[in-house]
């Protein structure tokens, strides 16, 4: 396999917690090949890419957190600052968003042959416009915001005929349903969806082999959406 290298390389760069050097190698397989990826393959891009993205969101958090607490002080030198270096990161993070979105349309969706890899990368899409939305307001938010739907939706579609005891199916739900409450603020279009998912799933996975891989990533996924459907009827 001439992408071998390429994959070895960003399994070695995922042990070492490179995970901007797993992004390269993997993208410059993704541009290169001319079918999908494999299964493997799609979920390490989705290991790279999440893990680069966290670092900006955790950061964006963290200054959050101190933009709140001298924001409370009735002259604070220091606010000015924390806003501006926010605004930094912030900006890194939705290049570095849009980046991934970018390939994921010209490289990514095209080549898709299967509901599951379509599924996936919508869903991967509508996840990247979240992080923008999830920290920013006014027209940004709002532009984000359509655009992160609009991915959910068309993942939605073509995850129509795909089992609901399969992980990326569920996956999509559980996203959606965050997507819903924390972007939207529509807390009970979220909670419908998280019920109506677990009941099927429940229902899809009622017998299922509890040793299969795919069963267990489906449990795990079905055990969020029940904590999250827990906290968002509190």
């Amino acid at each position: 396999d001439k992408y071998e290298k390429q994959v070895y390389l960003a399994m070695l760069a995922e042990q070492c917690s490179r995970y901007e050097d797993m992004m390269t190698f993997l993208e410059d397989m993704v541009k290169a090949k001319a079918e999908d990826l494999s299964s493997d393959e799609r979920n390490l891009l989705s290991i790279a890419y999440k893990n680069t993205i966290s670092l900006d969101r955790q950061a964006i958090r963290t200054l959050l957190a101190y933009e709140s607490k001298e924001a409370k002080k009735a002259e604070s030198p220091y606010l000015d600052y924390i806003k501006e270096y926010k605004a930094k990161v912030q900006k890194e993070l939705e290049d570095l968003c849009n980046k991934i979105n970018r390939t994921i349309d010209d490289n990514l969706l095209p080549k898709a042959t299967t509901d599951e890899a379509k599924v996936f990368y919508h869903k991967m899409k509508g996840d990247y416009c979240r992080y923008i939305a999830e920290n920013v307001d006014g027209d940004t938010k709002k532009k984000y915001s359509d655009e992160g739907l609009a991915a959910y939706n068309a993942a939605l579609e073509a995850a129509k005929n795909i089992d609901y005891k399969n992980p990326v199916k569920l996956g999509l739900a559980l996203n959606l349903s965050v997507f819903y409450y924390e972007v939207v603020g529509n807390k009970d279009e979220a909670c419908k969806l998280a019920e109506d998912t677990l009941s099927k799933s429940k229902e899809a996975l009622n017998g299922a082999d509890e040793e299969e891989d795919e069963v267990k990533d489906a449990m795990s996924i079905v055990n969020l959406l029940e904590e999250n459907l827990g906290m968002g009827e509190r």
